[in-house]
């Protein structure tokens, strides 16, 4: 098959790694595959390290800083001649719709990533093209209740583990001992870009309020424009020194077999890989209710999903794993890895992707 993956921009988000690794995956699999970007570079932008894989290319001929522009895009498409048209992200989708009209023979498959209010070109999109994928159950409920898409034309697909850990790696002290985090420290761990959705400056304020008698530390992995806010509110709270920034990391893995407890509070999801990539590294869950959340632990056993807004149960959670002894926290430790790494499994998700795209050119050509 000819599988093109449509993409506006390779920054550093889930979608972008999510992309890329489906690509690869395709290409390796025997598939023509290509990553067509609007906007060149990004922070997952640098060229592929070995030939004859996936290939990439861009729209822009130099990045103009606009995600939604992308110039000659029906003409490439048109001159491409995909069998699949695979849109990642809220701009590629806004354009899936059109590009199902230019593209009568393809199959053009929007995908539904997100929890953030849907652009019209978007809602549009979703009764134009041959199928949507939903990363979640409850993002395919959004879609069949909220946007009057046909059941029988949404596939749930969760998102493949992206870093899935070696076998046999152990704890990761050098990391604590660089943050300053000693043995008895409780690490809380958050990996996400800083956006206003991300909410991690709600994590800054409920770890301020832990029980005074807890040694602890929250580490906020990743980078972008919210990230002064949450400085300054770690500052205004007193906690900067407990609050580290470890800034925008290309393999997290090291952070995660340093931290102890994978906290979230973004308020905008569909299903987060963060938390699925965390558990896969053996830390439990502390998270605030949001879409797919349910979906990403073994609730009461590998995480805990408390109502947004209520600080009071977020803390006790976090505190109520931080006091568990060494025995009861490596048993958790095991149930979450074997749990994220069989549900989360890429080769599962790859196969599941290429089943459906194997069908959906089956029945446009019959």
């Amino acid at each position: 098959m000819k599988i093109l993956i449509l993409q506006d921009r390779l920054r550093s988000g889930g979608t972008e790694r999510q992309s890329l690794l489906l690509g690869r995956a395709f290409a390796a699999a025997g598939h023509e595959a290509l990553l067509l970007t609007f906007r060149p570079g990004g922070a997952l932008g640098a060229p592929e390290p070995a030939p004859g894989g996936l290939r990439r290319a861009s729209l822009q001929a130099f990045d103009t800083g606009l995600d939604w522009l992308a110039p000659g895009l029906s003409r490439r498409v048109r001159r491409l001649g995909p069998d699949i048209v695979l849109c990642m992200g809220r701009m590629a989708n806004c354009r899936a719709g059109g590009l199902q009209a230019v593209l009568p023979k393809a199959a053009v498959v929007a995908t539904l990533r997100t929890g953030k209010p849907l652009p019209w070109l978007f809602r549009r999109s979703l009764a134009r093209v041959r199928h949507v994928i939903a990363n979640s159950g409850e993002a395919r409920g959004a879609l069949v209740a909220g946007h009057g898409v046909p059941a029988d034309r949404v596939t749930v697909i969760r998102n493949p583990l992206v870093f899935p850990p070696p076998a046999g790696e152990g704890r990761d002290d050098s990391v604590r001992a660089r943050f300053g985090a000693g043995p008895r420290t409780t690490v809380l761990l958050c990996v996400a870009m800083f956006r206003r959705e991300k909410n991690q400056r709600e994590l800054v304020e409920m770890a301020a309020g832990l029980p005074a008698g807890l040694d602890w530390q929250l580490w906020l992995a990743g980078d972008g424009p919210a990230r002064a806010a949450c400085e300054r509110a770690a500052a205004r709270l007193g906690v900067a020194a407990r609050v580290k920034f470890p800034g925008l990391v290309a393999d997290p893995g090291p952070l995660y077999r340093a931290a102890d407890i994978a906290v979230h509070a973004s308020w905008s999801e569909s299903l987060s890989n963060f938390l699925i990539e965390a558990q896969a590294r053996g830390l439990p869950v502390v998270a605030c209710e949001a879409r797919g959340v349910r979906e990403c632990v073994v609730p009461g056993r590998t995480g805990w999903v408390v109502a947004r807004g209520d600080r009071g149960a977020f803390r006790a959670a976090v505190a109520r794993l931080a006091a568990e002894g060494p025995a009861a926290r490596a048993a958790r430790s095991a149930e979450a890895a074997a749990f994220a790494r069989e549900a989360f499994d890429p080769g599962r998700a790859v196969a599941a992707h290429l089943e459906l795209f194997a069908r959906l050119t089956s029945s446009v050509g019959s």
